[in-house]
């Protein structure tokens, strides 16, 4: 037992140290990472013409203030086309009535989906088809601009990088203690794998972009084969970045501040469906899903096992008892370092800061979210997103 103890005060004690290097990350992430703001920079002088997408289904409760927000982007040249995917509620009359107010937004319907493809995907390519700009925005309906300088500053940064395609992250509006509790834990899963400073390295392979905020020159986006290349993909936004950096062409992912939010998801059941529908459609294969589990479960859930194993056998009078005194210590250390990380992370991230101590919570409720992603690999298996069944081939 005394050889047991140890290891697993040694392997608590190398955790311990990781989330000491999540403290370093944070620290520089605040103090070098690009961010932008509407102080930012921008538009260009010479502003090429864009047009902006979105995709929408059944979405009247957030479609107005998407597009009115849009609409009231400083940018000089750009117009708006809303691509209502088979809608049953109001959303047409919504956006019909902007319309008639603003000569920029123009109402695309589309009443059928084509064999083969995701509902998204197929509004997406019959919209963009209509239109010639040089370049094409894509943004997702639940957005909201805070902020009339998005379009502009994202073009200047995309200038300025040589960026074929920009992905500008949004902040999450966590309005719920189940958002704040579980938005973040889910969103650092993902920057395991996808951490801008990753995904902006050319010679990398990891590939990220947020569906809520993506800026690509037309000429890429035709290079990539449009959606038509990843049209049976629900995570579209992935795929393309993929591409894009399969090509040889400049992807880039920055962070951003006072510019746009986007409120996921409201209540725990929508959480769960939806992160696990992300993961399964970004991660995608047995290897990373059961990764990402296990790298969840040692960093999160490791360290109070640890020291509640030790102290609890060192204070019932276990023989030798200094092993687990030591392992006790470990896991109380690692306990320590990983919850004042993730007060600063939910700082960072906008979270409600003081419920950093629900990590734990979050943690296990992310992976119930990472195991519905793995069962959804079974052949036959249904994905189901905005009321539409997808079947895995």
């Amino acid at each position: 037992m005394t050889v047991f103890a140890l290891a697993f005060a040694l392997l608590t004690g190398l955790v311990a140290l990781v989330w000491v290097s999540r403290h370093l990350m944070i620290r520089r992430e605040r103090r070098d990472a690009t961010l932008l703001t509407p102080d930012s920079p921008g538009p260009p002088d010479d502003a090429p013409r864009i047009t902006v997408f979105a995709a929408a289904k059944d979405e009247e409760d957030c479609i107005e203030a998407c597009v009115r927000s849009m609409l009231d982007q400083d940018y000089p040249h750009f117009e708006m086309v809303v691509c209502n995917d088979r809608s049953e509620d109001a959303t047409a009359d919504i956006v019909e009535r902007i319309a008639a107010e603003d000569p920029r937004l123009r109402l695309m319907n589309i009443d059928h989906l084509a064999d083969g493809w995701c509902g998204k995907n197929h509004a997406m390519q019959h919209g963009i088809a209509t239109t010639d700009s040089e370049w094409i925005c894509m943004i997702d309906a639940d957005c909201r601009q805070t902020s009339p300088r998005t379009l502009s500053t994202a073009m200047q940064y995309a200038r300025e990088t040589g960026a074929d395609l920009l992905s500008v992250l949004p902040q999450l509006e966590m309005k719920t203690v189940w958002e704040n509790m579980i938005q973040p834990v889910c969103s650092g899963v993902m920057m395991i794998w996808f951490h801008p400073d990753k995904v902006n390295h050319p010679d990398r392979p990891n590939a990220y972009a947020n569906g809520a905020f993506i800026l690509i020159r037309r000429s890429t986006y035709e290079a990539i084969g449009t959606h038509e290349a990843v049209k049976d993909c629900l995570n579209e936004d992935m795929h393309m970045a993929r591409l894009v950096k399969e090509s040889g062409l400049d992807l880039r992912v920055v962070r951003s501040a006072g510019l746009y939010v986007v409120r996921m998801y409201t209540s725990l059941k929508q959480i769960v469906r939806g992160w696990s529908r992300i993961f399964f459609g970004t991660f995608g294969t047995l290897k990373r899903l059961s990764l990402s589990l296990l790298a969840l479960v040692v960093m999160s859930l490791l360290p109070y096992v640890g020291a509640g194993l030790g102290l609890g056998l060192a204070l019932a009078g276990a023989e030798p008892s200094w092993p687990w005194w030591v392992l006790g210590l470990a896991g109380g250390t690692a306990v320590a370092l990983q919850l004042s990380v993730i007060y600063r992370y939910f700082r960072l991230l906008g979270a409600w800061r003081w419920l950093f101590w629900t990590y734990p919570i979050g943690s296990l409720i992310t992976m119930y979210a990472l195991i519905g992603s793995l069962l959804k690999l079974r052949s036959g298996a249904k994905v189901v997103w905005k009321s539409t069944a997808y079947k895995k081939q």
